[in-house]
């Protein structure tokens, strides 16, 4: 199995190790690591799940630059989700928990075969719901459905306009609302256009159209909601496209993704921008996303929140309101291809990491 540059660490032959990515700092997607481990007991309250998907979300992509807003220091191991079987338990955990399939997002550490959680972090995925579709919707599908039914509330018949639609949050998002019985504009490059329409989604080509003349034609009123991970120019853009009444959600500053400098000025301005938008008595809203909001003040209400939430999400997969789009599934030790596959602009949904295998386990593209 190739490791497409991949520089590993010696373990023990013969014994079962926990395998893991790691970030060692500032580096190209070719100087990750490979670190193998022995593979930790559970304490108190916790379990051991052997990981069966987990992703590459933009936020590796920033925090390989060391510009994400929250960047764990370096090294660490990446991985902002995971989905996989709870394997062993400890003191405290109910003993039915051992063999299901859960998710759970935890920032950090999903890019391993291995992962030690509270148990009160995982989320039982559905019986007949596959690892990587269910990977696909843990961060991407909590954000967008947050996003959409806890913060924009956009009523049936409403009109949202979505940046970056054929993303991994995108995509969701441009389905939920859909289900929702709302009419979804989606900014993309036209390569994306077909896939959009086929969702349901007007397409609007960001690379070729001036895209905020483009959505007052289509929607000369204004939107009622705006999701922007754009940041910078766009977010401000993005709230002048606003019906009355209208929400802005920004989540994200993907446009400063490669500049130097600070990484917190660019979310701080868009902060700043929202407490100066929701002082105008103009019955616009506005505000700015983080899917951990909430969890340092009460992690008990922030756990069952996203439980519920990540809940509905999968119920909304089984019933077929939204798909499972993955780009490509890629073994774990190719983390370097998938991360260039992710940063490539190139693919609709997520590209999604999945353990090595002795059955000859390979790139797949989406179906």
């Amino acid at each position: 199995m190739g490791t497409a540059g991949i520089a590993g660490t010696a373990g023990t032959a013969g014994s079962a190790q926990l395998v893991e990515i790691v970030l060692p700092g500032v580096v190209e997607p070719e100087g990750l690591r490979i670190r193998r481990r022995e593979i930790p007991a559970p304490g108190p309250g916790q379990i051991v799940v052997r990981m069966e998907a987990t992703g590459v979300s933009f936020a590796e992509q920033q925090m390989r630059r060391a510009r994400y807003y929250d960047q764990p220091p370096f090294p660490f191991v990446p991985g902002y989700d995971l989905v996989g079987t709870v394997l062993t338990a400890g003191e405290g955990v109910a003993p039915a928990l051992l063999g299901k399939r859960v998710a759970s997002l935890v920032k950090v550490g999903g890019w391993a075969t291995h992962v030690v959680l509270d148990a009160a972090d995982a989320v039982e995925v559905p019986a007949g719901v596959g690892a990587a579709e269910a990977e696909t919707l843990v961060v991407n599908g909590i954000t967008a459905w947050q996003m959409l039914h806890r913060r924009a509330r956009v009523r049936e018949g409403g009109t949202i306009l979505v940046h970056g639609a054929n993303g991994g949050v995108g995509t969701v998002l441009v389905q939920l609302a859909r289900a929702a019985g709302l009419r979804v504009i989606g900014t993309a490059s036209a390569r994306h256009h077909d896939a959009l329409r086929e969702l349901g989604a007007t397409p609007v080509d960001y690379r070729a159209e001036d895209v905020p003349a483009r959505v007052r034609e289509l929607a000369p009123g204004g939107v009622d909601a705006v999701f922007d991970h754009l940041g910078g120019r766009s977010v401000v853009d993005s709230w002048r496209l606003l019906a009355p009444g209208g929400t802005l959600v920004a989540y994200g500053s993907a446009t400063t993704r490669d500049d130097s400098g600070s990484k917190q000025l660019p979310v701080l301005k868009i902060l700043g921008r929202v407490w100066l938008w929701n002082a105008l008595p103009n019955g616009r809203h506005a505000y700015f996303f983080n899917v951990w909001a909430g969890r340092a003040l009460n992690k008990d209400r922030f756990r069952a929140r996203l439980g519920a939430d990540l809940t509905q999400v999968f119920r909304a997969l089984q019933r077929g309101e939204v798909s499972a789009r993955i780009a490509a599934r890629l073994p774990l030790t190719r983390a370097a291809e998938a991360l260039r596959l992710a940063e490539s602009g190139t693919v609709t949904g997520k590209v999604v990491l999945i353990p090595d295998s002795g059955d000859g386990a390979t790139a797949t593209p989406a179906q």
